[in-house]
């Protein structure tokens, strides 16, 4: 595929996965803003320790072999159809696993509701088995806008089925049923909307192949979903779930916007560079503009979500849920950095470098972990955890710097100046905003005034600063107007 080519398919796919992801994003907002006034704290901490099972089951299904089939250039009919059948039979191992271990884990924690919710919530492994065939065929395609429709449709029609039944006073069992439905629809309307079916047809030295890439970014998968949720394994048991809850619920915000845009940066970047692997420029300018652009867009929103949660969680989720605040100030933090790591870990599994990715994930992990363990033993308290967590991310983004210098040439100077002018601007509006958040006005008010100054002050000094990402952004956006 040539240059020209890649650059219409990752400026399309960027258009329809930012659309998918901002679609999906305004959805969930509302249902999460919804189900947080009509759902206890308590009974969100249930799902948030179950979810964690859930994550670590799912990472074995999907972990590696659907980034196996992207990366691998002449994957066909074979390799996804061995992939198939081998994820449904592995799925159905796993979830029978999660069943017998409900019990025990019910008991561990003493909540007897754990038991029922985890063998329910559990079948959505099988499904994300299916799945994640169906997205890593797409993904392989480049072709976007499926997700879109998938995305938008499991995401509505999940949110609509946790509404009536959270008002109908299901409490947790309408968090459970919002959870399945969404992967259910995602699942069925990319059945109806992918032409790829499988084949009956299975091939053992295919399935090694892939499992040779597959199993190093399934093992760095599990590694970084064991590490993230050890740290909610340690709060539900030692503290409450009504702990567990404000402190998810301050990760919640901040996570939802800053796994959208490196959503659409992944899925688009790495079938793009998997196309273009054999030419390491090219690879760098592509992994320069996702980080750079994504720092763009994420850097003010996070900043200034940071200097306004006070406003909004008294105005969107009621009082009840002021003790996530610190949290969620904090948590925005450490998504800021998300977009130079998430850039330039997927060049390296793209180039086909997963044990490079491991290497560096191993890195990561222990020391965020020495980390994790020193503020569980030596504070009592969900705080204090919780800033150990944006230590963790300092140090992984600065292991990460050296080898995107020595992987494809990308310079420290380089790596600096591709954000260093969105972090300053979303600094100094975020100053501007939480200053506004002084006055001593209706708190209503008070909250979209800021939203409106910041928006307003960010796109100003980018217009005036004349930043190359805003009229990069503008650009798309035109280009893909007009291709419409």
């Amino acid at each position: 595929m040539d240059s020209k080519n890649i650059r219409k398919k990752v400026i399309g796919g960027l258009a329809w996965t930012y659309a998918e992801r901002v679609a999906a994003q305004f959805v969930s907002l509302i249902v999460t803003i919804i189900l947080a006034r009509m759902v206890l704290p308590e009974e969100y901490g249930v799902i948030s320790i179950v979810t964690i099972f859930i994550g670590i089951a799912d990472n074995f299904v999907v972990g590696g072999l659907g980034n196996a089939l992207i990366q691998k250039k002449d994957a066909d009919q074979l390799d996804f159809s061995s992939v198939f059948y081998f994820n449904i039979v592995f799925s159905l191992i796993v979830y029978i696993i999660i069943f017998i271990l409900a019990k025990p884990i019910s008991w561990f924690y003493g909540m007897k509701v754990l038991e029922p919710v985890l063998q329910v919530m559990a079948l959505r492994i099988p499904v994300a088995g299916i799945n994640s065939v169906q997205q890593a065929f797409v993904s392989k395609k480049m072709e976007f806008k499926k997700f879109f429709f998938a995305t938008l449709g499991g995401t509505v029609f999940s949110a609509i089925i946790g509404i009536l039944l959270a008002y109908q006073g299901y409490g947790v069992w309408a968090l459970v049923a919002q959870y399945l439905t969404n992967a259910l629809m995602d699942t069925v309307i990319l059945w109806m909307t992918v032409r790829w079916r499988p084949e009956r047809k299975f091939s053992a030295r295919r399935m090694k192949g892939l499992l040779s890439y597959g199993w190093k970014i399934l093992v760095t998968s599990l590694m970084i979903t064991l590490y993230v949720d050890i740290q909610d394994l340690i709060i539900g048991k030692k503290f409450s779930s009504e702990d567990l809850a404000y402190s998810n619920k301050g990760r919640q915000f901040p996570s939802l916007i800053s796994t959208n845009v490196n959503t659409s940066i992944s899925k688009v970047l790495f079938p793009a560079i998997a196309e273009s692997q054999d030419d390491l420029e090219k690879v760098k300018q592509i992994t320069r503009r996702a980080i750079s652009v994504g720092s763009y867009i994420l850097s003010p929103i996070l900043i200034g979500f940071a200097a306004i949660a006070d406003t909004f969680v008294e105005v969107v989720l009621t009082s009840k849920w002021m003790p996530c605040v610190p949290y969620l100030r904090i948590m925005c933090l450490v998504y800021l950095l998300q977009p130079i790591q998430t850039a330039s870990l997927q060049a390296m599994k793209a180039l086909g470098k997963s044990d490079l990715y491991l290497k560096l994930e191993i890195i990561k992990k222990v020391f965020g972990t020495i980390i994790l363990l020193i503020t569980v033993f030596s504070f009592h308290s969900v705080l204090a955890i919780i800033i150990g967590s944006l230590g963790a991310e300092i140090v992984s983004t600065v292991v990460n710097i050296p080898a995107n210098k020595k992987i494809f040439g990308y310079q420290y100077r380089e790596q600096l100046e591709d954000v260093g002018a969105s972090f300053f601007m979303s600094f100094i509006m975020g100053c501007i905003v939480a200053g506004v958040g002084t006055v001593k006005l209706n708190t209503g008010f008070i909250f979209l005034l800021q939203l409106f100054i910041g928006a307003g002050f960010y796109i100003l000094m980018s217009y005036i600063g004349k930043n190359k990402n805003y009229f990069y952004v503008l650009k798309i956006g035109s280009e893909y107007l007009k291709k419409k």
